[in-house]
């Protein structure tokens, strides 16, 4: 089988949205329902536009499965769009005024045109509806194998939390994520960020924010640092990076490191026998600030990645911008958009990043099906545990 890959097609008011993944191992049990109720999670959150109150995003699997399985084949998704009117004149005129911030005035720029719109239209976050389904599905592959990410906010202007999630009590820190209208788990916190989104409504602006992924049940391993391509640390920075309004990407303690002596930065390691059995293989570490990547591979500590989402660029008030076909000064143009959608940026930093967690595991243990993957993955932590052991 080849590298576990995907790519979206689609525009934010053309007929659909597209995801295509390939080399996703047979015999993986896709989970329909919570693949959709992760659509619906990315459509939520306080400070959404009304454009969500229009969509209705569920992943129809056009090929790659049966009975509900993975076959081994492309998998093709396509995510309707009910809002589908790209080639309406009316409803979606041309945009000559970029807005600050966005693709509009480099798109133009760059495909030589004076009307932003065909730009606007794919550079739109809409399209993270197909990434988010295809990073569900690769979930559902590392569900085989114990290992579970979860996004969250962590914060949004002056408002942070300090809040942690152990794997010990995930589900309840999924709970409190999930009850919050921002998706962040300490209430205080998630209170302060609506009042702060609340009022850069009524101030006709935007609020952006940080997410943060945490993947627990990773094994050591995946990733390399054999090549600067192959490193688990750039290929996660890059997948956040690339979602829309994203400008920054922290890995474990992140841009603390500069602030502390080595001493004070490196984790520690340790062995516990009794914890020999789990995806750690018995070394332990009282810190995480590596963030579970040391020389770009997983060293069995959680991965934690952190990005910093720029507060949406279409504002309702509007900013300073230039008229592209006569180079006059004017105000920027409106196109409907959201307060914040740090919410649903969590929700698709979460699939992102869990989408290359399972590349990774794939290049590693290889296989066309999920048992022969699983196999391998067995045979690796069997030969990991005996390192150092005692003979007998």
């Amino acid at each position: 089988m080849g590298a576990l890959t995907y790519r979206t097609a689609g525009e934010s008011h053309g007929p659909a949205l597209i995801a295509l993944i390939e080399g996703m191992p047979a015999g993986v049990a896709i989970d329909q329902a919570w693949i959709d109720a992760e659509l619906r999670r990315r459509q939520g959150g306080y400070g959404r536009g009304a454009r969500q109150k229009i969509e209705h995003d569920e992943a129809k699997f056009l090929s790659g499965l049966r009975g509900g399985a993975t076959i081994g084949s492309p998998i093709a998704i396509e995510i309707v769009n009910a809002d589908s009117r790209l080639d309406d004149a009316v409803k979606t005129p041309p945009v000559f005024r970029p807005r600050p911030g966005h693709a509009d005035l480099a798109g133009s720029l760059k495909w030589l045109t004076e009307d932003c719109r065909s730009t606007l239209e794919r550079a739109s976050a809409r399209e993270t509806a197909a990434r988010t389904a295809a990073g569900a599905v690769a979930s559902c592959l590392l569900r085989e194998f114990g290992i579970r990410a979860v996004g969250f906010v962590r914060g949004a202007l002056d408002a942070n939390s300090n809040m942690q999630p152990a794997h010990a009590t995930l589900d309840a820190f999924v709970a409190a994520r999930d009850a919050s209208e921002v998706n962040c788990p300490d209430d205080a916190i998630s209170q302060r960020i609506v009042a702060h989104i609340r009022q850069a409504k009524i101030d006709k602006d935007t609020v952006g924010g940080v997410c943060e992924v945490h993947v627990f049940g990773v094994m050591p391993g995946l990733g390399s640092c054999v090549s600067c391509d192959q490193r688990l640390d750039s290929r996660l920075a890059a997948a956040v990076m690339g979602i829309q309004a994203f400008k920054a990407v922290e890995i474990g303690l992140g841009c603390e490191v500069a602030r502390r002596r080595g001493s004070d930065v490196h984790d520690p390691i340790q062995y516990d026998a009794a914890r020999a059995g789990e995806a750690c293989l018995g070394f332990v570490r009282p810190s995480n600030n590596a963030g579970g990547l040391e020389g770009g591979m997983t060293n069995g500590m959680p991965i934690v990645v952190r990005g910093t989402m720029k507060p949406i660029s279409t504002i309702l008030k509007g900013m300073p911008s230039v008229d592209l076909r006569s180079h006059e000064a004017v105000t920027s143009q409106y196109e409907r958009s959201d307060i914040s959608a740090i919410a649903a940026a969590s929700v698709v930093m979460e699939h992102v990043v869990a989408f290359e967690v399972a590349r990774a595991l794939v290049e590693k243990f290889g296989g066309d099906s999920l048992g022969e993957l699983k196999a391998n993955c067995a045979g690796y932590m069997a030969a990991a545990r005996r390192l150092g052991a005692p003979a007998r």
